[in-house]
């Protein structure tokens, strides 16, 4: 049941319905204290519009955090479209949901989440502005796992670091879970800098590739079947695929020296970073390792630039360094520290974000 106390935290919920192209969805504003909301919109067949309404408030907080830890101008927020993305999909219905969008004024700016394409995108822009992470032959920026994987080997470098007292990639053990197009491009570049892999998938044409990838390269792939990978002897895993994959069914199983993967939402509950601290296991909180994706759409709205995108990409290795510290120093898990690294800096810019806004909504209005 919606109530008022389930959506307190949240700024604004808007419920969207159209009729004639079928659409149904849910837009969440988490905080934009930092500035508009930024987060994609995904497209699932929810069973329960009550599933949908969780699915977005949970993600479109995470948003919040993500862009303060990515030092972005940005607040956070999500969309999500109840539908079959291989049945309900049409170039209508994201037109309608672009009016939505645009009916916000500026509040909220989405792209491509799981289960939509940056084509539908290229629809919704139509009707409105605020739309990031079209495809570069209509302005946008490019594939946002080029940035995505970038992020992570910068994460493992930082990890590398605060474990082993070098940042070098060489000789250590990877499992990686996931080889989809950023799982895929962090075992490449693990395989170029001389690392040994273990990798799962469900697609045995990836793991073939990967293997062929290893061969060329003289490198070394193990494949692992399904759960195994959570208890391989890797120093480091490196989770690219599903969620919740750190709960009480995995969490005793890992033999790793450390979690950093692009994965969202890998704890299961908040009770499993205090856990993996207590076992030893360094984590590299997901929100701040996969951030480069989101450095590439926010910095779009900017124009599309690739040294800039590279620069903030780069700044992931000292701030996940500094929530490795900051955990060391205060006896916290890793998740907290970067959950209160997060609150201070968007506490801190309070009253100090309204530039962008602004000066976005005058160009368009100029354009208009």
């Amino acid at each position: 049941m919606l109530s008022f106390e389930r959506i307190s935290d949240h700024e604004q919920v808007v419920f969207c319905n159209d009729e004639d192209t079928g659409l149904k969805a849910i837009i969440a504003i988490h905080n934009t204290t930092l500035g508009p909301a930024l987060g994609g919109c995904r497209m699932r067949p929810y069973v329960t519009v009550d599933d949908a309404l969780e699915d977005v408030l949970r993600l479109s907080k995470g948003m919040t955090y993500k862009c303060a830890a990515a030092d972005v101008d940005f607040g956070g927020g999500k969309a999500v479209i109840i539908g079959d993305p291989e049945q309900d999909r049409s170039p209508e219905l994201f037109r309608a949901f672009g009016q939505f969008v645009e009916s916000l004024n500026g509040r909220f700016y989405t792209g491509t989440d799981m289960g939509t394409t940056p084509d539908d995108f290229v629809h919704a822009r139509k009707e409105t502005h605020c739309i990031v992470g079209v495809p570069e032959a209509y302005g946008g920026s490019g594939d946002s796992s080029v940035p995505t994987s970038l992020g992570v080997i910068y994460g493992l470098k930082a990890t590398n670091k605060m474990l082993f007292g070098s940042d070098s990639l060489f000789g250590k053990r990877y499992a990686i879970q996931g080889l989809g197009k950023v799982g895929y491009k962090v075992a490449e570049t693990l395989l170029e800098e001389g690392a040994e892999l273990y990798v799962s998938d469900i697609n045995h044409e990836a793991l073939l590739n990967i293997s062929s990838r290893a061969e060329q390269l003289s490198g070394s792939v193990k494949i692992v079947s399904g759960d195994d990978i959570y208890s391989t002897d890797a120093d480091i895993f490196v989770p690219c695929a599903l969620g919740g994959i750190i709960n009480d069914q995995t969490i005793n199983r890992f033999k790793c020296r450390a979690i950093v993967g692009s994965a969202n939402n890998q704890l299961l509950d908040l009770k499993h970073a205090e856990l993996l601290k207590n076992r030893g296991i360094l984590y590299g909180p997901d929100y701040i390792v996969n951030s480069g994706g989101l450095i590439q759409v926010a910095d779009e709205l900017y124009g599309p630039n690739k040294e800039r995108v590279l620069r903030g990409t780069k700044a992931i290795y000292e701030t996940l360094t500094e929530i490795y510290l900051q955990s060391n120093i205060q006896g916290i898990s890793t998740e907290a520290a970067a959950n209160d690294f997060c609150e201070s800096r968007i506490e801190s810019r309070k009253k100090r974000n309204s530039f962008f806004s602004h000066k976005k909504r005058l160009k368009w209005e100029v354009r208009c």
